[in-house]
């Protein structure tokens, strides 16, 4: 039969065998998607979003030392004393046109740190707080106090999925593989290449005119009945498989043209992709979708200050170019993208770039968003060891404690795609310790 994707359009047993969980929210007839661009590795995202009144500028220059970025080169945001990283054109132009907002000083929390105290407990901090693994793991489960396999998007798949009319095609689209955000208890994310799109069985359906008899034999395989319950399970992920991969490849050929749109790099490739899958929802059946896309690169302990000014080229420029597509497919006004990190960096310098550190800056776009703003709490960037907690609180020298939790990031977003506040709880396990769900009001404000 050849080569298969198997950890892509061939999903796994459990999707299969798993009975949907039925979701209490009412979905109407609109549709909507959610895009995660996790930045791999932990963004110094201080040196992205930047202090610019004199006083704060100078606080910011003393503890970034040799990776400050000069002041007169920062990319003023109207309306604030803040500035972007020089790098961060297309964002600078998001900003002003009320298209994006940033979330200040966001981290995993198991709870709320109003009291000093708390920071000795093991118990008050997120589980591995510093490693990667365990880090990059949380802000895709939102359950800070474990090492969960199930990830908030899948959760949402789990409830959502059956909203959407092709069976064989998951809510869930990712660009980078399997993830562990996209792994539902009943669901798994329907994997495509960024250049190829939807990749099936090696060969299948070729032109060529000596394969004719080669695909018929393996239709015949694919379609014959089996009574036995592992070759009749096995042989129907085949067939979901080859069904899903005609049913993209076909929606995907008759998608509008958007390469003028995009710059050559893997992320501008994943973005475009994604937009064409969004162009062709009629075809693929879908209501809701949620995509995925891993920026590695990130975790710069040296060579920051050229590596961090490429990523961030990157990223800017290749929001900024998926903005504009959605614009073009008359798409803007019903995709949230939303940046994700496992950490923020210290504000301190160790030599050669920054270390493993907590709370960060996060940014999210998209027509649904109340643009041109910068929510949650901007921290002092003033060293000075371990402080009373305030809003210059350092766990220990350059390492800022989040005042605001992932959970209340992503039980925002999660309302606008559809998931009812009844459904919070189950979808964000810590989210009764940061937000009152019965109370009306949204957990953060950044979305319409």
């Amino acid at each position: 039969m050849g080569s298969t994707t198997l950890i892509s359009t061939l999903t796994n047993l459990k999707f299969l065998n798993a009975a949907a969980i039925s979701n209490s929210a009412t979905l109407g007839d609109d549709y909507k998607a959610l895009v995660c661009l996790l930045l791999t590795g932990g963004n110094d995202s201080f040196n992205m979003l930047i202090p610019r009144e004199e006083g704060r500028y100078a606080q910011y220059a003393d503890a970034r030392s040799q990776v400050a970025i000069p002041r007169d080169s920062l990319l003023g945001l109207t309306g604030t004393d803040y500035g972007l990283h020089p790098a961060m054109s297309g964002i600078q132009g998001l900003y002003d046109s009320g298209d994006l907002s940033f979330i200040s000083n966001i981290g995993t929390l198991i709870a709320p740190i109003d009291k000093p105290e708390a920071l000795t407990s093991e118990t008050s901090l997120p589980l591995g707080l510093f490693s990667h693994s365990d880090q990059v793991q949380q802000w895709q489960t939102s359950v800070p106090n474990s090492r969960a396999s199930v990830g908030w998007g899948g959760r949402i798949a789990d409830m959502m999925n059956s909203q959407n009319t092709n069976p064989n095609i998951s809510m869930n689209v990712s660009l980078s593989g399997t993830n562990i955000f996209q792994t539902g208890t009943s669901s798994v994310e329907y994997s495509i290449d960024r250049n190829e799109g939807a990749v099936g069985i090696l060969g299948y359906q070729d032109a060529w005119r000596f394969m004719e008899l080669r695909n018929q034999a393996i239709d015949n395989i694919v379609d014959a009945h089996y009574d036995d319950v592992f070759k009749k399970t096995y042989i129907d992920v085949i067939k979901n498989s080859r069904d899903a991969n005609l049913v993209v490849s076909e929606a995907l050929s008759s998608a509008p043209y958007l390469d003028d749109l995009f710059t050559d790099s893997d992320l501008s490739d994943s973005l475009k992709m994604i937009a064409r899958m969004i162009a062709s929802r009629d075809q693929l059946g879908a209501k809701r979708q949620i995509f995925f896309v891993e920026v590695d690169g990130w975790d710069n302990h040296d060579n920051l200050l050229e590596e961090h000014q490429f990523l961030l080229t990157e990223l800017s420029e290749g929001m900024q170019q998926f903005n504009d597509a959605l614009n073009r497919i008359a798409a803007h006004d019903c995709v949230t993208t939303f940046t994700s990190s496992e950490f923020g960096r210290t504000l301190t310098y160790n030599g050669e770039g920054t270390d493993h550190a907590w709370g960060g800056n996060v940014m999210v776009m998209g027509g649904p968003v109340r643009g041109g703003q910068i929510y949650g709490e901007y921290p002092l960037l003033e060293l000075g060891g371990e402080q009373e907690l305030s809003e210059n609180a350092m766990y220990s020298n350059g390492i800022m404690i989040p005042t605001t939790s992932v959970d209340e990031y992503f039980a925002e977003l999660a309302l606008w795609f559809g998931v009812a506040p009844s459904e919070l709880s189950t979808i964000f396990p810590n989210i009764g310790n940061f937000y009152n769900s019965g109370g009306g009001a949204l957990p953060i404000g950044f979305m319409g």
